[in-house]
């Protein structure tokens, strides 16, 4: 999917945009793909001299994958995906500047508006981070 394609299927914009590529996609199960920078603003002062991608970005990636996943099943009226919840998440594997991730979503479940997911981040195949989350989507105002 082009990065059109992927602007068109969430709201995000540069520099909170997250996703450079979509690598497969199917009815409940997304993957794409994301290479960090040296110039990402968030890794300039996480840590001087030793930066690393926070934590709650590689959520946001995940999370970000996943409204590309549910854009399928929800209205295009310019509603957003919104996260609700985030459980069990673990850290397994640091991230740094030059690294490309993968992100792995999963839609495990519906409930009326609730969208329930897991998403999975790895590096060079092993794994940095995992987590369930949900989502609800909220209408335009």
């Amino acid at each position: 999917m082009s990065q059109a394609e992927i602007l068109k299927a969430i709201p995000h914009r540069p520099p909170m945009l997250l996703v450079d590529e979509i690598i497969e996609s199917s009815e409940n199960r997304i993957v794409c793909t994301k290479k960090f920078h040296e110039t990402e603003h968030f890794t300039q002062g996480h840590f001087p001299n030793y930066p690393l991608v926070p934590g709650v970005i590689l959520c946001e990636c995940c999370m970000q994958t996943g409204a590309i996943l549910l854009s399928r099943f929800t209205p295009q009226d310019g509603s957003v995906p919104v996260a609700t919840r985030m459980d069990g998440v673990k850290f397994k594997k640091m991230v740094r500047p030059g690294d490309t991730i993968q992100m792995e979503v999963t839609l495990n479940e519906v409930v009326g508006t609730a969208y329930f997911l897991t998403g999975k981040v790895t590096v060079d195949g092993k794994l940095a981070a995992r987590l369930d989350f949900a989502c609800t989507v909220a209408a335009p105002q």
